[in-house]
């Protein structure tokens, strides 16, 4: 079953319930819209950028302090705005917030509702706001080190749409990114130091089986079967394989939002299994999707 059509509902939200609603708790962000005043906290927010581990989120928003020029008063610094919960880190640089998501669609997804929430309490538009997702993956025929922007995203048997069960039924929702926003994010790329390319991204919905891996608890397939499974997916545009694009594209298309995925490539799925990079290796590859977002921001921005 596709997805039903449009709403008409301003902003962030196809839930005509959260109007009507005096007290609206986002629980997974220890924030409300009561207790906290979301308007002036966000109001000002323009992009949010998402990435899977609180730390690499932390050292994000700390970067975009220094690269936004941002001035803090002496003694401040910048703090967990989500501090009050366990599940994910929250820092606002500025215009731009800089939040974790966890690992896989489940985790993003819920995040994804909160943060589409916090937007619309804060009075923001939907077209005043670009997502990014920063992350890593597993390559496909690239080298290691490569950010793929993600031009398309698909599931694991690479079909274009996520599938969620909503009353019983199967819905289908359709991922779709911003080609004009890629090719933005293309030619900044080209300033820095970070070999980019665009390519379709597989996400699956688990780590080891999911992605054809060898090396799980669990293997019911040859090693000829994975090579035969990886090939098809590369001669079929795949350049990368990980765990949340397909949900982010296929939310961000529901709420109106730009947005982009841009993964760095940790190695060639088409060569192994196993990351065994040294980490300061690792660090520097991690950094990459970042440093094209934040140059991308400062364009934008008009900092030099």
């Amino acid at each position: 079953m596709m997805e039903p059509p449009p709403s008409p509902l301003p902003n962030f939200l196809r839930n005509p319930n959260i109007k009507g609603m005096d007290h609206d708790v986002l629980y997974h962000l220890a924030l409300d819209n009561k207790t906290n005043n979301l308007k002036e906290m966000f109001s000002d927010v323009k992009f949010v950028c998402f990435g899977g581990s609180p730390s690499r989120m932390k050292k994000f928003a700390f970067y975009m302090v220094d690269e936004l020029k941002l001035k803090l008063t002496a003694g401040q610094t910048l703090c967990d705005i989500s501090g009050g919960s366990d599940r994910y880190v929250l820092y606002k640089a500025g215009p731009v917030i800089s939040v974790s998501h966890g690992m896989g669609i489940p985790s993003l997804s819920i995040l994804m509702h909160e943060i589409l929430k916090l937007l619309y309490h804060a009075g923001c538009e939907p077209n005043q706001v670009t997502f990014f997702r920063i992350g890593t993956s597993g390559g496909l025929g690239l080298d290691p080190g490569t950010v793929v922007i993600s031009e398309a995203a698909v599931d694991g048997i690479l079909r274009p749409y996520m599938e969620i069960a909503t009353l019983g039924m199967i819905i289908q929702h359709p991922a779709f990114l911003n080609p004009d926003l890629n090719n933005e994010l293309l030619e900044v790329a080209k300033d820095t130091d970070c070999k980019a390319v665009l390519g379709k991204t597989m996400c699956t919905y688990d780590f080891y089986e999911g992605q054809a891996r060898l090396d799980g608890a669990f293997c019911d397939y040859s090693k000829e079967d994975k090579m035969a499974f990886l090939k098809r997916a590369h001669n079929r545009g795949i350049a990368n394989i990980e765990m949340e694009s397909l949900c982010f594209a296929a939310m961000t298309h529901r709420a109106g939002v730009k947005s982009a995925v841009l993964c760095v490539t940790l190695l060639d799925r088409l060569k192994g299994d196993q990351i065994d990079t040294p980490h300061d290796i690792m660090e520097e590859w991690q950094s990459r999707p970042q440093k094209i977002v934040a140059s991308y921001i400062k364009k934008k921005l008009g900092i030099q």
